[in-house]
This record gives C-alpha cells, structure tokens and sequence, in this order.
C-alpha cells in the first residue's frame, strides 16, 4: 500500500490517503479537513484530529524521513514513498494547530491523448509542445498553484528522446519522467544536515554531462543560474514558474535573475530571458478544469 509508511499515524484521514480519485489533503491551523476530488474541493466536517494528535504524528513522520520538526525548525516538506508529496507548518508559525497538506500524484500515468480527452490541451496544443521537446527547444511552463504545471511536464517531457541524459533539480520531488537515463536531485533546505539550494544543485549538474535540465520550479536566485545554463548549450530544458500569464512569466524571470545578477539592468536580463526561452506555455485552473490557456514564443 502507497501510504503504508504513514497511516499509523494519520488515522483520521487513511480512507482518503487510499482513495484514488482524491488529489490532495488539506488539513488547516483550525482543525478542519478538506480534499480535492476531480477538481473540486470539500470540507470533510465529520474529519477531526484528536488535541495533539496531528502535531505528535508529524514529528514522528518527520523524524522518520531524516527530517527536523520543531519550534526552531516549523516547515516540513518531504516526498513519500509513492512519491506524493506532504508539507506541514507547526506552531508559532500558524496557530493554533499544526497545518498539513499532502498532494497525490494521481495523474502520474496520463499520455497526451488523456490530456486532449480531459480538454487539458487541444490536438493542437499538443502538437505544438511535443514537436518543441523533440526538436530541443527551452519551454517555461506558467500558471498558478494546482494549475496542473507538473501534470503537463510530466506528460510532455516523456518526448524526449530516449538517448538523452535528463538531470532533474525540484525542492521536493513531484516530477516522474519514465525515461531511460534520468537522475532526480532534491534541495536540501529543512535537514540536520548543510542546506543544499536549487542554485548548488543546478551548479553541480552542469559537472554531469546532462542533456536536458529540468527544473521544477523557478523561483529564486537559481533562475540566474538556469540562464546561464541555457545559454551555455545546454537546449531542450524545462521548468515551470508562477506567474499569471505567459508574458508575466517572463518578466517574472527576469527579475528572479536579476538577484544574481551583479547590477544589470532588467531590460538587458529581460532580454536575455527572452533569448533563452523558446516557448511559454500557461494553464490554469478554472472551477476544476486545468487547461493550457496560451502558448507563445517569447518574442511575441
């Protein structure tokens, strides 16, 4: 069972952690229960944790998966062994209670032909981003939380040709790319150990003859770092990026990559980001419909 590791602890909730059709728990500072099932999301208003409960089960899945939970360090964030995703908060961060979501992966074995049938892309939509991943272009994917970004580059990125060494950086892994030669590195943000950032591990892919860089999410210094990158050879990347529209996509990457910089001026970055991107595609979520609403080059 997927969720074996963790059940024992989360009780409440271990009928809606084995139930396919629902895509993400969320459990509030508040005590309330929601999840999200095709698309819609619901207060479960007959869930509840016991006082103490939640907090006591996440220090104890945490200290399980070589993770610190405490006063000193409230943010959880790791990859379970199906490989969904749960992140909590604790204390005095949100009160009064502990906050925790978990996010399944339940779209992981969608073809593009599901994606057209569940009016996600168009036949040609799908045609547009399938010919730029084989023909090596760099595509940016934007859209807002649960817009369905991942979903996208996990069904795109399977054109990729087989003979191509795929290197992917996340926070905490989410994408699930089925191809022969791929190796997945996660940031090290919330261990005991030294913290390793999105821009060290992008560094130390470059060192690994990588093909195709994909990154999970853009959001910080390291978009200095993945310019560089694409502009040292390196095609065919992806990565995604929260931004409202695929023009404000780039303008926010352009700023991410100003923090590194060194004093250049944004048009001149703005540019460059324009240079190194070959295609943004966006998506949204619209009442429970995630669907790519434009795709444009970046010189439109």
């Amino acid at each position: 069972m997927s969720f074996e590791v963790i059940i024992p602890f989360l009780k409440p909730i271990e009928h809606l952690l084995s139930n396919k059709a629902v895509s993400e728990i969320m459990v509030n500072p508040d005590g309330s229960v929601w999840m999200e099932e095709k698309g819609n999301i619901e207060l479960l208003s007959e869930i509840r944790f016991d006082e103490g409960a939640l907090l006591t089960s996440l220090e104890v899945i945490a200290n399980r998966f070589g993770k610190k939970l405490d006063a000193d360090s409230p943010i959880l964030n790791l990859r379970l062994p199906d490989g969904s995703r749960m992140a909590a908060l604790i204390p005095p961060v949100v009160n009064p209670l502990p906050m925790m979501t978990i996010r399944k992966f339940t779209s992981r074995d969608f073809t593009v032909e599901d994606l057209i049938e569940r009016r996600m892309l168009n036949v040609e939509q799908a045609q547009q981003l399938t010919d730029a991943i084989r023909r090596g272009d760099n595509l940016l994917i934007s859209g807002g939380t649960g817009a369905g970004k991942t979903t996208l580059i996990n069904v795109i990125a399977g054109f990729i040709p087989d003979s191509d060494r795929i290197f992917i950086i996340e926070d905490v892994a989410e994408l699930y790319i089925r191809k022969r030669h791929v190796i997945s590195a996660e940031a090290q943000l919330d261990t005991h150990k030294s913290q390793i950032g999105f821009s060290d591990l992008l560094k130390a892919a470059l060192r690994h003859r990588p093909d195709r860089i994909i990154v999970g999410e853009i959001r910080g210094p390291e978009a200095r770092v993945f310019l560089d990158a694409l502009n040292t050879g390196h095609r065919g990347s992806l990565s995604t990026i929260h931004a409202n529209n695929a023009g404000d996509a780039l303008r926010r990457l352009a700023q991410l990559a100003m923090r590194g910089s060194n004093g250049v001026p944004l048009h001149e970055v703005a540019e460059e980001c324009r240079r190194s991107i070959n295609l943004v595609a966006h998506v949204a979520n619209d009442g429970g419909w995630r669907h790519v609403t434009e795709i444009r080059t970046s010189r439109e």
